[in-house]
């Protein structure tokens, strides 16, 4: 079969004020432009675990400008978007389908909202696609495909992940790839809507298969910049410490999401920084504890280790290693004072890197059946606003202006020049002092 795997790409924002704000502050939307140019590390594995025999064909839509000008001569066309882009995902699977060609959409949003995906597509991916891929490529051979594929209950051992295909990417459009080396995370955070939308337990991929995938990218990128694509990398520190003494061989220079509790270990972050790894980015979430409390369903983690957020931040940094700690502005229990107190906190702290979003109800979180039952949501079904920059429901301590005219002011603030050439001394003071 002649297969397309078709991943939604590019940064979204409905808010013009933002959209030009990123231009004047580029640290603003930095992060978000670096997970918009990613691939699609999920359809590389796809590829990677398609038989021989079929053609595959790896393509980026960062907008539909070109729909018309697509290649409709497929046998299937897979889409992988999140809720941000779903409904242009919707506008391109009819596209194919008005040529006959069997369209499967998946990704977080689609888990979450099967039924609404297959009022556009023949099948809807739930949960892990490499669960479901080995059957979705027999039933489509053989014309039979089935609505709905997966469940979050279906497991899907990472012993077995294939390799990437990683060669179908021209490299020379990107700044870094991705690696994964776990799936979901313990931390049930009600907010989140990335890999523990997918599977319901925590699961690790074997040291000797990550190593062999950044062995497959150095064969295409001499020296490359990874990032680990896990919710929570270093959970398992006794999994990383072995990891990270091969990785020193490898001479790459890398990036990864954890929570503080890193910082508890020394050994761990002399391995980190020996071994390449460039920045930790660590959700903080609130600069003041109260909003904290119940956000993880699970323990209450953040909540629990908020007196050590500044103590934590200094050790990483110390070590050469620096933090882009994430803030969530509009959560429970957040004022108008909220915007002060972030940039306090940062200035107190000397993060190096900063991000800023708004508190987003993306759909199948708790965070969204929370503010649908309290009549809080605004435009229910408006997905294009799951952009971590557009407000979509009414904060609990202070109006939707109030949210959204502090935000901006905040960022002009944060991301100034003056203030971010600061923090980058502040680091360099930090790491000169080595925690002293």
């Amino acid at each position: 079969m002649k297969i397309a795997l078709i991943a939604m790409s590019g940064i979204r924002c409905c808010d013009a004020e933002l959209l030009e704000l990123g231009l004047t502050l580029p640290g603003f939307v930095e992060r978000s432009k670096t997970i918009a140019s990613l691939p699609s590390l999920g359809l590389l594995t796809l590829a990677g675990m398609t038989p021989a025999g079929h053609q595959v064909d790896y393509i980026e839509m960062p907008d539909l400008a070109n729909m018309n000008n697509l290649d409709t001569d497929y046998d299937l066309v897979g889409i992988s978007s999140y809720s941000a882009q779903i409904n242009e995902a919707y506008e391109l699977a009819l596209h194919f389908k008005k040529a006959s060609v069997p369209v499967v959409i998946g990704g977080p949003h689609v888990t979450a909202l099967p039924d609404e995906a297959l009022e556009f597509c023949d099948s809807a991916a739930v949960g892990q696609g490499e669960s479901v891929w080995p059957e979705i490529l027999n039933d489509c051979r053989r014309g039979v495909l089935r609505p709905v594929y997966g469940s979050v209950e279906r497991d899907y051992d990472l012993a077995c992940s294939p390799m990437p295909k990683f060669e179908l990417l021209d490299i020379s459009k990107y700044n870094r790839l991705t690696v994964q080396t776990s799936r979901g995370c313990p931390h049930k955070c009600d907010f989140c809507a990335s890999s523990v939308m997918l599977t319901g337990k925590y699961n690790q991929k074997p040291p000797q298969k990550v190593l062999a995938e950044i062995d497959r990218i150095k064969q295409i990128w001499q020296k490359p910049f990874i990032e680990f694509a896990d919710d929570n990398t270093f959970v398992n520190k006794q999994y990383w410490k072995p990891l990270l003494k091969d990785l020193k061989h490898r001479r790459i220079k890398w990036f990864a999401e954890s929570d503080l509790s890193v910082s508890e270990d020394t050994e761990m972050l002399d391995l980190m920084r020996e071994s390449g790894c460039a920045q930790i980015l660590i959700g903080l979430e609130s600069p003041t504890i109260e909003p904290l409390d119940g956000i993880d369903l699970n323990s209450n983690w953040k909540y629990k280790y908020f007196d050590k957020y500044a103590e934590a931040i200094h050790k990483i940094q110390s070590h050469g290693i620096t933090v882009n700690g994430c803030f969530i502005l509009g959560m429970e229990r957040q004022g108008p004072e909220i915007f002060d107190k972030v940039f306090e906190f940062v200035k107190a702290a000397g993060l190096y890197e900063v991000q800023i979003t708004i508190m987003t109800p993306f759909p199948g979180t708790e965070l969204y059946r929370k503010l649908d039952a309290e009549n809080r949501l605004i435009e229910k079904q408006n997905w294009e606003k799951c952009t971590l920059f557009d407000l979509n429901f009414i904060p609990s301590h202070m109006s939707v202006d109030q949210l959204e005219t502090g935000f901006k002011k905040l960022a002009e603030k944060i991301y100034s020049k003056y203030f971010t050439n600061w923090r980058r001394e502040q680091f360099k003071k930090q790491f000169r002092r080595g925690g002293d």
